[in-house]
């Protein structure tokens, strides 16, 4: 008897936020585990992270683990996490999301000898309406943040600390084109494009397994046939959820 209880996550998108879409994520579980007479079920339980569970196979029966998608739908998490981390970098509509510049890279050091740290380690960065203050910590600090946040991808050009806060980094957020509109909506595809290519990849692992199963002739090919159909239906699920979660953030992008 076939029960199903893996585990789905939800992705829904809103656009609550002024500077960044948020994304609020709901799991559900549905991991196929197959009980057989002669062989011990497979009772891996799924996590709400995607670390693949952690079980004791020293007893499963090849059945069993034709039928332990648990991999395969930690991959696809893997994927599904990637892509919304990738997408709330992108910039949406006329809001500008902070995180971008708390993630630039910034030098420090002298030449021959420079460390590298995230911007975020050294300063805090305040929205503002239409202004972003990186307040940093230390005043040698200023110059490696100021060139971090110059030579940005983000067309920013942050301004003089003002006299009464010597450690505040004004920047000014340029307002949306047409053509940043465009370019944000390119990268949303391309991370589709990249989350899909991920999720099919893991398919191949498992089918690979699948096949490997068929060749040795250890599994029952009617329990082979229903071990695909679920493979099937779980990156069906996966890549559902790709476009679900791609489509809500096109429409906050466009907003």
């Amino acid at each position: 008897m076939l029960h199903s209880s893996s585990q789905t996550c939800l992705y829904r998108f809103s656009n609550r936020s002024q500077y960044a879409p948020r994304i609020a994520i709901r799991c559900i579980s549905s991991t196929a585990v197959l009980h057989k007479k002669g062989g011990k079920a497979n009772m891996a339980h799924t996590r709400t992270d995607s670390s693949p569970p952690v079980t004791d196979a020293s007893h499963d029966t090849p059945t069993d683990k034709v039928f332990d998608f648990s991999i395969l739908e930690s991959s696809i998490l893997k994927a599904l996490e990637k892509l919304t981390h990738d997408l709330s970098q992108l910039r949406s509509g006329g809001r500008f999301n902070p995180d971008v510049v708390e993630n630039l890279k910034v030098q420090l050091g002298k030449a021959g000898s420079k460390e590298t740290v995230r911007l975020k380690d050294l300063a805090q960065v305040v929205p503002k309406g239409r202004l972003l203050n990186v307040i940093v910590g230390e005043k040698e600090h200023i110059k490696p943040v100021t060139t971090a946040i110059a030579a940005s991808p983000y067309s920013l050009a942050p301004q003089q600390p003002p006299p009464d806060s010597p450690l505040t980094i004004p920047v000014p957020i340029p307002p949306p084109t047409g053509e940043s509109r465009k370019a944000a909506l390119e990268a949303a595809q391309k991370a589709a494009e990249t989350a899909n290519t991920a999720i099919q990849d893991a398919r191949s692992v498992h089918h690979k397994k699948l096949r490997k199963y068929q060749i040795e002739k250890s599994v029952r090919p009617d329990d082979l046939q229903k071990a695909q159909k679920g493979m099937e239906e779980v990156v069906k699920k996966g890549l559902g959820e790709v476009k679900r979660i791609v489509d809500g953030a096109k429409r906050v992008l466009e907003g």
